[in-house]
């Protein structure tokens, strides 16, 4: 226990031979680690690892196969055969564990010892109220039903996933960190999340998020396929560019729901979604040799409805003849002219053009993200607006005065512009005043929220003079 790191929390993967628990070691701390047979026995001595997700990280131990029912019990173990020894380490670590993962076979099926695990598992209530249990090398979700059988163990409903190909893991990963207490949790790593750039890496199925992954980093980090949904779980790693913590996930294909896709590849889109949400930056990659899709564009949606910055990726740059960069933006801007604030960087992950400019680009978009302009800033700006174009009314026949104007968030930016009681702004000025802000102050790449409120009360006006001020005494 000396190895273990006392400011993390510790989870045991624990279970009869030969179910698969140094596989799944493995594929938790991403190290070939823990040595894999299938002659049961293989692991004698515990192995230990750091697991790090979503901002979290805990202790992982793959113990020896428990073969000995007084493992799980109060009862002494004096022998000092090596199974005798094997078995009291994993009680030690069964003793000390935060949480227990109680690894069964679904191919298998429930055998005797399974049983008889649990039944000791329930005799010991504080191993009770700690034990989850995953249901191993289930190879896609119609199997999911074999894992069914492990209700029958009284513990609870069975987690299911496949430790050798990584389906569900993640799934696994996420009810892990929700049952470990949130104070157990590595601060040091969630603070590095939070003061670091976090990049997501999305788009449609086979347009080489992987490869633009392995392009970024310089080495294969991740499987490159040219099959659809190779990529069905979030793979994150976490790079130092220039200073700067970025961390990049590489997400599964987004793709139309059908009555044909089948149950992996949905949680892959939802893992995907998820990945989203913990972004600052989105990297939406797509085949430039390829027509733009309805697809694409519902995907800009999910970025812009999430406050995500936003940049096009137009990979596979090196199979188009004409290479013209102005001739494509105009192409997809065209296509797409609610998203002409994001950036298009054309690349081939293939060969590795221009990818070098991507981590500076997410550098600059991540610092934009984060511009905040004080009241001054903004008086100052609205007058400009004004002065160039005066508002422009909506509905009714009166002009509208604009009496306030400023930031009220940022990361992303959102701005607020307040209007007299009776006023109508149209919606064309604010898309005015959004490529103005854009003009004058940067947000490369991120969406700008300027919302228009009323307001009864007294304030300054730009839609008079620019050297004058006038107020309203409406109440």
């Amino acid at each position: 226990m000396e190895n273990l790191n006392k400011n993390l929390p510790l989870v045991v993967i624990c279970g009869r031979t030969n179910v698969g628990k140094s596989t799944l070691f493995n594929c938790l701390v991403e190290k070939r680690q823990a040595l894999i047979s299938d002659i049961a026995g293989t692991t004698r001595d515990s192995n230990l690892g750091t697991v790090e997700w979503s901002g979290s990280a805990f202790d992982l131990v793959d113990t020896a196969g428990i073969i000995d029912s007084r493992a799980l019990s109060n009862r002494k173990i004096t022998e000092d055969d090596i199974d005798s020894q094997t078995q009291k380490q994993a009680r030690n670590y069964l003793n000390q564990a935060d949480l227990i993962i109680f690894l069964v076979d679904a191919k298998t099926g429930l055998l005797p010892e399974d049983k008889t695990m649990a039944a000791g598992f329930k005799k010991n209530s504080e191993y009770r109220q700690k034990t989850l249990v995953v249901a191993n090398k289930i190879d896609n979700f119609k199997n999911a039903s074999e894992a069914a059988q492990f209700n029958r163990l009284g513990l609870g409903e069975p987690r299911i996933i496949s430790a050798a190909s990584g389906l569900g893991t993640g799934d696994l990963l996420d009810t892990i960190i929700d049952k470990l207490d949130k104070p157990r949790k590595n601060k040091k790593i969630a603070e590095e999340d939070t003061n670091g750039i976090n990049v997501c890496i999305i788009g449609k199925p086979n347009v080489g998020k992987s490869s633009l992954l392995n392009a970024i980093l310089g080495y294969e980090r991740v499987i490159v396929s040219p099959v659809a949904h190779t990529t069905r779980e979030s793979q994150n790693t976490k790079i130092i560019y220039k200073g700067e913590n970025i961390t990049l996930v590489d997400t599964a294909g987004i793709a139309r729901h059908s009555r044909n896709t089948i149950g992996f590849e949905k949680l892959g889109v939802q893992k995907s979604l998820k990945s989203l949400e913990r972004a600052d930056i989105a990297l939406l990659v797509m085949d430039i040799s390829e027509p733009i899709t309805h697809q694409d564009a519902k995907l800009i949606q999910e970025i812009k409805d999430r406050g995500k910055s936003l940049v096009f990726i137009a990979n596979k740059w090196d199979k188009l003849e004409n290479r013209d960069t102005k001739k494509w933006t105009e192409i997809i801007y065209d296509k797409l002219p609610f998203a002409t604030w994001a950036p298009i960087q054309f690349i081939s992950a293939k060969t590795g053009e221009k990818v070098n400019k991507i981590l500076d680009l997410i550098i600059t978009i991540a610092t934009q993200r984060k511009l905040e302009l004080s009241d001054s800033q903004c008086d100052k700006f609205m007058k400009a607006v004004v002065k160039i174009h005066k508002p422009a009314k909506g509905k009714g026949l009166k002009a509208p005065r604009i009496y306030e104007f400023r930031q009220k968030d940022h990361n992303p930016p959102s701005f607020i512009v307040r209007i007299g009681p009776n006023d109508d702004l149209h919606f064309s000025y604010v898309r005015f005043m959004e490529n103005r802000l854009r003009e004058r102050f940067g947000f490369t790449g991120t969406p700008l929220s300027v919302r228009v409120t009323k307001n009864k009360k007294s304030h300054t006006t730009y839609n008079e003079a620019p050297n004058r001020k006038s107020t309203s005494n409406e109440e």
